[in-house]
C-alpha cells in the first residue's frame, strides 16, 4: 500500500488554544515534585498499571462459540437470504436452528 503524502503548505506554526490542555502556570510549576518523592502515589500508579496490563482485551469468549464451515448451497437459497439485506447469515442460522428443533421433536 502506498503511503499517502501529507500536504503541509497550509500549516501554520501558531500556538493552538486548547481548553483541555491549558499551559502550566508558574505556581503549578513551582509546586511540582518528582514522582520518586511520593512513593505512595508511585506504588498506586504501578499497581494500577499492572492491573490494566493483566486485563484481557477484546470480546469475552462465547459460551457456545459458532463453528466456521464451508457449505455449498443452491444459488437461489443464498440470493433469497441476501435480498433481505445485511445479517443474512444470521437469519440463515436462525432458520437452521428452527429446523433442528423441529427435527428433535419427532
Amino acid at each position: 500500500m502506498k503511503k499517502k503524502r501529507i500536504d503541509l503548505r497550509g500549516y501554520t506554526n501558531k500556538p493552538i488554544d486548547d481548553p483541555d490542555n491549558p499551559e502550566i502556570t508558574a505556581e503549578e510549576l513551582r509546586r511540582m515534585r518528582p514522582l520518586r518523592e511520593n512513593p505512595e502515589l508511585l506504588a498506586r500508579l504501578l499497581a494500577a498499571s499492572e492491573e490494566l496490563r493483566a486485563r484481557k482485551r477484546g470480546r469475552p469468549p462465547l459460551v457456545h462459540p459458532k463453528v466456521q464451515v464451508t457449505l455449498r448451497l443452491d444459488e437461489e437459497v443464498v440470493r433469497a437470504f441476501k435480498e433481505d439485506g445485511p445479517g443474512w447469515q444470521g437469519r440463515m442460522n436462525d432458520e437452521l436452528k428452527k429446523t433442528v428443533k423441529r427435527r428433535r421433536k419427532r
